[in-house]
């Protein structure tokens, strides 16, 4: 059905040249006009093979096909006017590091906080910021209220700020409510209900909106918004969308056609000016199979064709057209029902041996860092062994991160850019290896909550990587609770031991459940005699339950105990619980 439609929607071929001048300022584009073509770079396709000037034009200029529901209600005040009272003013509500959230989740986590309902206008980015307004001060007072009190999943508390404002732009210019009547017999004389296909293109010169004096520029948010709401409410089983020769330079006030037009499948925005691709991110949720770019700055911007075509299916993984010229068939998964991951899988060691040896270092190694002095780690690091630490990346202020402890130490090259930076934060000899250990905060690890694999073995290099959880006990981040990585090289050592030749520390802020599942079993407290005084009775049980379960005696022990020593009991108990995984690999470290 697409391929017949698309032969019948490029007849007449020709249009504007994209690289003309534009005709008029709409006032609205905040950047220069010159679209002088950069030398050098590779345009995808001949700017002459493009959609023709009819596209769609099989349903304009006779008995509208668009079942279109107009409603006129005379009572609705002219929001045109601008009728606000100045003692309700409009505040602006700022969300700090709010672009990397999104828009649902966010809006949702502070209405479900909030003690008042709010209606978020204008909402939108800038820089890394997420911005939008609100009307009445109670309703600003309610959101200020709301700081620090939502928690992302990586642990991090939103901030909430909220400042008067002036009256938002796209209020100032809200279309009037018969406007926007006249804007729904416009677009239903350009629907074609046959091919499910609107035709919008160069929409502000319609004659149509010209002899009523409306000025409907797409860049504006709230033009771009009633269009969408007038497709939701009346069509939203739409195929194809045309918007080329609008003068678009973003596509920020079209990220909700996803949720208005879910059926979309083709989409034409050519002939606008969009300079980047990263434009497209703001509506890759579209399962589209064809798109038309073409007239565009940002086709200009690649090297090749091969790297046009890859960067839009990034986008759109599923896209067999593009301007024109059909896609080598997508590679993907077709899996037509949910779906989801298996379960995360414990530990990973290569034998038994190679288990026994890293369970008894890990018990050893943090029985000494969670100690009052790290020196005793020297014994297991090689002399010219080299550690670094890690923690994420930040554009927060460094004394008010969570991770602020770690904050000097942290050698994470994705934006550490300094080489002589690099060098001194790589710490070399064991020495300046402990030392840098005994300025990390005080810490108590979940040891239950590790998990271990084995990454690389030969008979003299050994190395693994550990995950887990542990809370700092200093007073001044007291139960912080943390997640960790860490990567482990070592080689063999005397008594059968391991030496680190290499140690690369990851440190992170603990997610929800994470910390709600941390310290759930209470560890072992390592003692000196694990096996208090005990009648000859009891002693004689706990050897052989030791030597029946495989568990070292202060696991053996605490089983019995847990079971008033009735023997046969606790073997049932230990026996299903090692069969359900829930035994811990520290219990059976002799």
């Amino acid at each position: 059905m697409y391929s017949e439609m698309n032969h019948r929607f490029r007849r007449g071929g020709g249009g504007l040249n994209p690289r003309s001048r534009l005709e008029d300022d709409d006032g609205d584009v905040s950047m220069s006009e010159t679209q002088d073509t950069p030398k050098g770079r590779y345009t995808p396709y001949d700017r002459r093979r493009r959609r023709g000037e009819n596209w769609h034009d099989r349903g304009r200029g006779g008995t509208s096909n668009m079942p279109f529901i107009v409603r006129r209600d005379p009572g609705h005040p002219d929001r045109a006017g601008v009728n606000v009272d100045p003692l309700r003013p409009w505040f602006r509500i700022t969300i700090p590091h709010g672009k990397k959230y999104d828009k649902t989740w966010l809006l949702d986590s502070i209405q479900s906080v909030c003690t008042v309902p709010f209606t978020p206008v204008e909402f939108h980015h800038e820089q890394n910021r997420a911005m939008f307004y609100v009307k009445e001060a109670s309703v600003a007072a309610a959101l200020q209220q709301v700081s620090r009190k939502i928690t992302d999943k990586d642990g991090y508390k939103l901030n909430v700020i909220s400042v008067p404002s002036d009256l938002p732009k796209s209020i100032q210019k809200e279309l009037k409510p018969e406007e926007t009547v006249i804007l729904k017999i416009c677009m239903s004389k350009r629907y074609d209900g046959a091919q499910q296909a609107i035709d919008l293109k160069n929409i502000r010169n319609d004659p149509e909106l010209l002899c009523h004096n409306i000025d409907l520029v797409l860049n504006r948010k709230n033009c771009m918004q009633t269009v969408l709401q007038i497709i939701e409410e009346n069509i939203p089983e739409l195929l194809s969308l045309n918007l080329s020769n609008n003068k678009l330079y973003r596509l920020d006030e079209l990220t909700d056609l996803v949720r208005k037009a879910p059926n979309l499948k083709i989409l034409n925005l050519s002939s606008n000016v969009l300079r980047s691709d990263r434009e497209l991110d703001k509506v890759k949720g579209l399962k589209l199979e064809e798109l038309w770019l073409d007239g565009n700055p940002l086709c200009d911007s690649f090297k090749d064709q091969s790297s046009y075509i890859r960067a839009v299916r990034v986008r759109f993984p599923i896209l067999l057209r593009l301007d024109g010229h059909t896609l080598p068939p997508p590679i993907a998964f077709d899996v037509e029902t949910p779906t989801t991951l298996p379960p995360c899988k414990g530990s990973y060691f290569a034998s038994d041996d190679i288990k026994a040896l890293v369970l008894r270092f890990l018990q050893q190694y943090y029985s000494v860092y969670d100690s009052e002095d790290r020196q005793g780690l020297l014994d297991a690091y090689h002399d010219g062994a080299c550690c670094s630490l890690c923690i994420p990346t930040s554009t927060g202020n460094p004394a008010r991160n969570s991770l602020g402890e770690y904050f000097k130490d942290n050698r994470n090259v994705k934006k550490l850019k300094n080489a002589a930076q690099r060098f001194r934060l790589l710490k070399h000899t064991r020495l300046n290896v402990v030392a840098l250990l005994n300025e990390l905060p005080k810490t108590l690890h979940d040891t239950n909550s590790f998990i271990v694999d084995i990454c690389a073995q030969t008979n003299m290099l050994l190395s693994f990587v550990v995950h887990g959880i542990f809370k700092e006990v200093e007073e001044n981040s007291r139960d912080e609770v943390r997640a960790f990585s860490r990567m482990f090289v070592a080689v063999p050592a005397g008594n059968a031991g391991l030496c680190i030749v290499n140690d690369q520390l990851f440190v992170r802020n603990a997610t929800i459940e994470e910390i709600r599942k941390a310290f759930a079993t209470p560890a072992p407290t390592p003692s000196s005699s694990p096996v208090p005084t005990l009648t000859a009775t009891n002693q004689d049980l706990l050897q052989a339950f030791s030597l029946q379960s495989g568990m070292n005696l202060e696991w053996s022990q605490k089983c019995l105990q847990d079971n008033d020593w009735d023997f046969p009991r606790a073997a049932q108990i230990f026996t299903q619980l090692n069969a359900e995984g829930k035994i811990p690999e520290v219990a059976f470290m002799k």
